[in-house]
């Protein structure tokens, strides 16, 4: 058995079918094998959303979370074990917009994560309200007259942020979008990939209109110029460049100094605190406080 054949399980799938979905699926699938990774080696974390659905799907170590709340979640993980490779797996709404809050100060701490995100521009599950990065004017299930605000840049904030992988793939490219997929879990710290992945049965324009919008970045794009990656990341008349928009030289990771205090491996591995100690601990911390 190959390695993308140990990743398979016997889950219905309950994606519409024709769903771009599955293309990131079968790429992410695909980069894994690529990097050689067993499944044992992985962990697949999502919220809540058709795009948090991909964990269910793949033979792996998985949690699915609150709406939201992945990356908490995977960043608790992450600190946990750092043996392994993480994946947060959802959709604009879940990782934008609930989980917005936790995504801008991940950009801060850096931890060792690869977060995809499946961009549709809409909210798929609960039937094509706006997401948060709807363009304006867009008229939706919910916005009748069309959006009134700008979607929010994540991709720019993400680099303005201090994240030092950001990139752009397609769904319908999946030996692209898995070749990128690759240079992100091989990045140490946090990689975001925003997905473009049209919605077939919610969505405002069809695959096609998508397809003709998808341009790769210029052979000459430097990913390290920050102010040009930031000025590829603008969402800017309907067209969207895939690649990689932005990497530097890997900074310090989350729990970096945590861990060369208490050690390198997984915490189910290092030897237990006896009940002295800890008391010991609490005993200073009461008189530290008073």
């Amino acid at each position: 058995m190959g390695v993308a054949d140990a990743y398979r399980n016997s889950v219905e799938n309950q994606w519409c079918p024709g769903c771009p979905n599955f293309g990131i699926l079968a790429a992410v699938k695909k980069s894994l094998a690529e990097l050689d990774l067993a499944p044992h080696q992985v962990c697949l974390v999502s919220g809540i959303g058709q795009a948090a659905k991909l964990p269910h799907y793949l033979q792996a170590n998985v949690y699915n979370g609150l709406h939201g709340r992945a990356i908490p979640a995977a960043i608790g993980i992450h600190v946990a074990n750092p043996e392994l490779k993480i994946l947060v797996t959802s959709g604009d709404g879940d990782l934008y917009g609930e989980g917005g809050n936790h995504l801008l100060h991940a950009f801060r701490r850096n931890p060792d994560l690869t977060v995809i995100v499946h961009d549709n521009r809409v909210y798929a599950l609960t039937k094509g309200q706006a997401s948060p990065t709807t363009p304006r004017g867009e008229q939706t299930r919910l916005q009748f007259g069309g959006v009134e605000i700008d979607p929010a840049q994540m991709l720019a904030t993400a680099i303005v942020s201090g994240c030092t992988f950001v990139a752009r793939g397609y769904a319908g490219d999946i030996d692209g979008l898995s070749k990128i997929l690759v240079r992100a879990i091989q990045h140490r710290g946090l990689a975001l990939v925003d997905v473009i992945q049209p919605c077939i049965t919610w969505g405002n324009h069809p695959v096609d209109w998508y397809r003709g919008r998808i341009v790769p970045l210029p052979q000459d794009h430097d990913p390290t110029h920050r102010d040009r990656a930031i000025a590829a990341a603008l969402d800017v008349a309907d067209v969207f460049p895939v690649g990689v928009l932005y990497e530097t030289a890997p900074r310090p990771t989350f729990a970096e100094s945590y861990r060369t205090r208490v050690g390198a491996g997984p915490l189910a591995r290092l030897p237990r605190i006896n009940r002295g100690e800890v008391e010991a601990r609490l005993a200073a911390f009461i008189v530290n406080r008073d």
